[in-house]
């Protein structure tokens, strides 16, 4: 409500700073075009009248989806729809009315909420999510097993892959029951859905302009509805995806921002326009920082390309400097093209994770290709980078796997083979220092063979041939290059398992030293 200055944003101070005059506590009821009027209702008398306009502007954003769930409407379940709701489950909160809550939804929004109920509450947290894994739309499985690990330390429960099929009251005690697809019902005094947006268009259909499928207003590049004297902008619009070349629906702060700019120039009599998003997004989920661009590998399959997804873990900044920490970054490129079509980040350090999302998300609308993030200048000093980036070392991999030089193994297909299925075929070669391998020697046995990297070469003997290897080390980087080695040898069934043993503990798939200390 305040600027940067901290003065008070009211319509008094838009009049005397801006020569704006903001109606507040005032509905617009319809749209005449014919007439170019608004027909608005003051809220606090009752008064209608009609403002006349020689251009329009629509900016009535997006309301909060309400699954169709029995029960949705009791008391005790809020849908956060406006600062109202917010303080309604705050004051539950804050009178101790609250042991346990449901979130419905573990997009953005329930992982927010998330942590707001169990590390500013201390509330037990439950969410429940009807997709295989968290933030569906942003991330792939892989980095969001991530996710998913750091936020059931953080004692959230969560409930993949399942869905809430009904909301019961208990008479006896007040409580709501929450019944949930393949589970036992869960008990809570508070159940927030939280199951995204939709754009709140209904005063640009009744005005008879043309509005998408999806519910969103359909605008121009310049930001126009279907009639010219009317632009609307914000999250109650569509617009173009720069990489698939779809219409999309992507409400973001930051796009509004931009949109707006676009408009007002236009109305000012310029002529700017807003080409379209390549959906950017970032969130901070308690210690982790998640950032993504572009498309998934599983939506850029549904949407026709060639999709491949390549990961690589490397320090944010030198790995000599103290604060360093790494980074888990996914590519997902296009086989035939090598064109870059989504990137997505994990890691520590936010600005380092935002950073190099931010830096990808730039080269995009040039089409680049995984040639051009390899060679991608990027400012260096061991406070802030490694000479050689992730963003390039990322480039670089996916080169060698599209070129042929390297046959990656997905960590989901290593858990599958290795862990779940125990695969007699398969052995796990470990090319690291043997202090870092031994635990996993002693914890598989004769399954995990350590025969560090730079003495493989000379001990090719040791290396069984009858045997599928599933190579790997800290990152990818050694393992990478002992499968080149095995090549040479005429060893060549073998696979590279992608962002190695960090990518493997982190989301969970391996237990780490300290988990495997503990557990014996």
């Amino acid at each position: 409500m305040r600027t940067s200055f901290h003065k008070e944003r009211t319509p008094q101070y838009f009049h005397d700073a801006k020569d704006v005059r903001v109606r507040t506590r005032t509905r617009a009821l319809s749209i005449d075009r014919a007439k170019r009027e608004v027909r608005v209702r003051d809220l606090a008398t009752g008064v209608e009248e009609d403002l006349p306009y020689d251009r329009l502007v629509i900016a009535t954003g997006s309301v909060p989806n309400k699954p169709p769930i029995p029960g949705i409407d009791l008391p005790g379940v809020i849908t956060v729809t406006d600062l109202h709701a917010a303080i309604a489950v705050k004051d539950k909160l804050s009178r101790g009315q609250v042991n346990r809550a449901v979130i419905v939804g573990a997009g953005p929004i329930g992982c927010e909420m998330a942590e707001a109920l169990a590390d500013l509450w201390g509330i037990e947290t439950h969410v429940i999510e009807m997709a295989d894994h968290v933030l569906p739309g942003a991330l792939d499985h892989t980095l969001a097993e991530m996710v998913r690990v750091h936020l059931e330390e953080k004692s959230v429960h969560l409930h993949l892959g399942r869905r809430v099929t009904e909301i019961r009251e208990k008479a006896e005690n007040g409580l709501l029951e929450v019944m949930v697809s393949e589970e036992s019902p869960i008990a809570a005094e508070l159940v927030v859905p939280a199951a995204g947006v939709h754009p709140d268009s209904d005063l640009a259909r009744r005005a008879g302009l043309l509005v998408a499928p999806s519910g969103a207003i359909v605008v121009n590049v310049r930001l126009q509805t279907s009639d010219p004297n009317i632009y609307a902008g914000g999250d109650c619009i569509e617009i173009p995806h720069l990489i698939t070349g779809k219409p999309v629906y992507f409400p973001q702060g930051s796009l509004a921002n931009r949109q707006g700019r676009v408009i007002g120039t236009n109305l000012a009599g310029g002529s700017a326009r807003f080409d379209g998003t390549v959906g950017s997004f970032a969130i901070k989920i308690f210690d982790l920082s998640v950032a993504s661009v572009g498309l998934t590998c599983q939506s850029a399959l549904n949407n026709g390309f060639d999709a491949e997804s390549v990961i690589v873990v490397q320090a944010d900044r030198a790995h000599f400097y103290p604060t360093h920490d790494l980074i888990y970054l996914q590519l997902t490129v296009d086989r035939k093209t090598r064109r870059i079509l989504g990137a997505q980040a994990v890691g520590a350090n936010g600005d380092a994770v935002t950073g190099r999302i931010n830096t990808i998300a730039a080269s995009f609308p040039g089409k680049s290709t995984i040639e051009d993030i390899s060679n991608l200048e990027i400012a260096y000093s061991p406070p802030f980078a490694s000479a050689l980036d992730i963003v390039n070392a990322a480039g670089n991999t996916a080169e060698n796997i599209l070129d042929g030089l390297s046959r990656p193994m997905k960590p989901e297909e290593f858990e599958k083979c290795f862990l779940v299925e125990e695969s007699t075929d398969c052995l796990c070669l470990d090319v690291r220092e043997p202090a870092a391998a031994a635990p996993f020697v002693k914890h598989f046995g004769r399954r995990w063979l350590n025969i560090p990297q730079e003495t493989l070469k000379g001990r090719m003997g040791e290396v069984p041939r009858d045997k599928r290897l599933l190579l790997v080390c800290g990152s990818g980087a050694r393992s990478y290059e002992a499968l080149r080695r095995l090549d040479q040898a005429g060893i060549d069934n073998t696979v590279n398992v992608q962002g190695g043993v960090s990518v493997l503990e982190k989301s969970g798939i391996l237990k780490t030293e300290k988990d495997e200390e503990g557990q014996s």
